[in-house]
């Protein structure tokens, strides 16, 4: 028997696995003493966040469609990368990917966890600026669309509802504070707070 988040378990048993994740049910007893079953969903990969800025202090946002909401959603480049690599490689890959943008300043803003009550899944983001335009290199289940709007514009559309995306909304708050704070570059900060023309 093990200790877990209060929990004393017994056994664990995976029920299901494929290339993305593991679903794995925990069979013990609950911090209450009854017996309880606790199931957590394992992704294979860390979530990889990126904020990329450009010199006018505009964000690259991309469009597409979900299908676990059924839903269309703009939101910051991100995506998987194995645990196998140092998460930033995979945030570097994931902006080519998506967007054909190449960043030579990097800086790891947030660390965060995704939704602890039902998987174990951690993210790192990053933000990225002196940005260089290339090609995107989709891959065959991505339908992406590409938006570039003022870091300002993209705070009034978290702060209307319209970007719902929380990795996304966590990221703009978070890059918001440090920019007024002093945190980043003092010459990109200054264009993210002022509205370009």
């Amino acid at each position: 028997m093990t200790q877990r988040g209060g929990w004393t378990i017994e056994t664990s048993q995976t029920v299901f696995e494929n290339a993305w994740m593991t679903v794995t049910t925990h069979l013990g007893k609950r911090p209450d003493g009854a017996p309880g079953t606790y199931a957590v969903m394992s992704p294979k990969s860390y979530a990889a966040l990126i904020l990329p800025v450009f010199a006018d202090g505009s964000i690259m946002l991309v469009g597409q469609p979900r299908f676990a909401l059924d839903n269309y959603s703009w939101e910051i480049p991100e995506g998987g990368s194995p645990k196998t690599d140092p998460p930033l490689e995979g945030a570097i890959r994931e902006l080519r990917e998506e967007t054909g943008l190449s960043a030579g300043h990097w800086q790891e803003i947030l660390q965060a966890e995704v939704s602890n009550s039902l998987t174990d899944e951690q993210a790192f983001g990053y933000l990225a600026w002196d940005l260089t335009q290339g090609d995107q290199a989709l891959e065959g289940a991505e339908d992406i669309a590409l938006k570039q709007i003022h870091f300002r514009e993209a705070l009034e559309l978290v702060m209307s509802g319209e970007l719902r995306d929380l990795p996304t909304i966590a990221m703009l708050l978070k890059a918001h504070y440090m920019a007024q704070s002093g945190l980043i570059d003092t010459d990109l900060a200054r264009a993210m707070l002022e509205q370009g023309g």
